[in-house]
């Protein structure tokens, strides 16, 4: 592969990557950071990629074990909260302060829910809901059936849907 050739693949798969990172560490410079570190360490392992799934699965799983190294190494776990009010928008467009702290309590009601989901529901919930990923892609992902990435889907959603009545 030349150098060509992997820019396009660089263009074409940087957003993608990205967007999964960012919705599972919720931090757009440590996202960024690990989207660079998961094309370079495609980059030294394209040889390896054996075309059984889509590169966009072959990258997401490259990202995925990126920021589970990066957790290990800085001991960190996902971040549960994200700010309740966004501080750049004019105040006659943010809601009352009533309604605000309501979607900020259910924001973070979901949240809990989302992490309280057990393996691999939660995975499969973040890269089908976040990551926009196929059924199929999941499913190459964790090496099962289509037909176990939409069950799993199905089941976490229901889980959800529990923990949130």
């Amino acid at each position: 592969m030349n150098r060509k050739d992997f820019e396009q693949i660089y263009l074409e798969y940087y957003k993608p990557v990205y967007a999964f990172l960012l919705t599972r560490c919720a931090d757009e410079s440590l996202a960024a950071d690990l989207t660079q570190e998961t094309f370079f360490k495609a980059l030294k392992s394209i040889g390896q990629f054996r075309g059984e799934s889509s590169l966009n699965v072959w990258l997401c799983g490259i990202a995925k074990n990126t920021l589970v190294s990066h957790w290990r190494r800085h001991r960190r776990e996902m971040p549960m909260e994200e700010p309740l009010l966004a501080q750049d928008s004019p105040a006659s467009a943010q809601p009352s302060p009533a309604v605000g702290v309501e979607a900020a309590e259910q924001k973070l009601d979901l949240h809990r829910a989302l992490h309280a989901l057990p393996e691999p529901y939660r995975e499969v919930f973040w890269l089908r809901v976040y990551g926009e990923l196929s059924f199929a892609d999941i499913a190459a992902l964790f090496q099962k059936t289509e037909t176990w990435a939409r069950v799993t889907f199905y089941r976490a959603r229901t889980k959800l849907k529990e923990a949130l009545t």
